[in-house]
């Protein structure tokens, strides 16, 4: 399913959906586009991001839901993309401790200084991860880690995301407000499809885009977008 509307592209797949394995045509061929939104496309590959990113100079915000990228493609995002103001990669939130990685806060710390917004979603980080991202990110505004389990906000690290980020959702404030079916996994691997997930749900904030949908657009009438 594709939302596209003046400088925004949003692709929504269900778990129905025949797989994704590149980006989309629209995404490479769309050199304007400002706000990208991928939700569940489990099968796109980090090498046809990488590749796409390099097109769109001018984006300023890419949302990933349950939609994994290699620490590779998120450096590229940061290179090719140097407006980018928001970035979201969420995933599902794991209660295994012993599974941690700071690969994507180290790969946006070090490519994306120009940060405003950045949520977590279920990220495997821990403080060292987070540590990186207030000293690579000064001019971060807004912060959600929540599900993020191997963070521990008790102590300096803490107080100083409280004095460093104006809007902070720590790991375990409410999900009620997420948007996306928020569940927690105990599997090896926190990327999957939650099982819980409705896309009903999920395209509730988008019905204003409800007119693109049905897996076609005509691009005729999208002035700036090629």
């Amino acid at each position: 399913m594709i939302h596209m509307i003046n400088t925004f592209l949003y692709y929504f797949y269900t778990i129905t959906d025949l797989p994704c394995l590149f980006v989309p045509h629209p995404v490479h061929s769309s050199s304007q586009l400002k706000r990208l939104r991928f939700a569940c496309c489990h099968n796109i590959s980090s090498e046809g991001l990488i590749e796409a990113v390099k097109k769109l100079p001018l984006l300023e915000e890419l949302h990933l839901y349950y939609t994994s990228i290699t620490k590779e493609a998120i450096e590229a995002v940061g290179q090719s993309c140097p407006r980018l103001k928001s970035f979201k990669l969420n995933k599902a939130g794991c209660t295994r401790f012993h599974i941690s990685g700071d690969k994507d806060a180290l790969a946006i710390a070090e490519n994306m200084p120009e940060l405003r917004h950045l949520q977590l979603f279920g990220n495997k980080m821990t403080n060292d991860g987070l540590q990186a991202i207030l000293d690579g990110c000064p001019q971060l505004e807004s912060l959600d880690l929540r599900l993020c389990f191997n963070v521990n906000l008790a102590g300096s690290l803490g107080r100083r995301c409280s004095e460093q980020i104006k809007d902070l959702r720590h790991p375990d404030d409410s999900t009620e407000d997420y948007g996306f079916y928020a569940e927690i996994s105990e599997c090896e691997s926190c990327d999957e499809y939650p099982s819980g997930f409705s896309d009903i749900d999920n395209l509730s904030d988008y019905d204003e885009y409800n007119d693109f949908s049905g897996g076609s657009i005509d691009f005729s009438d999208n002035e700036g977008i090629f």
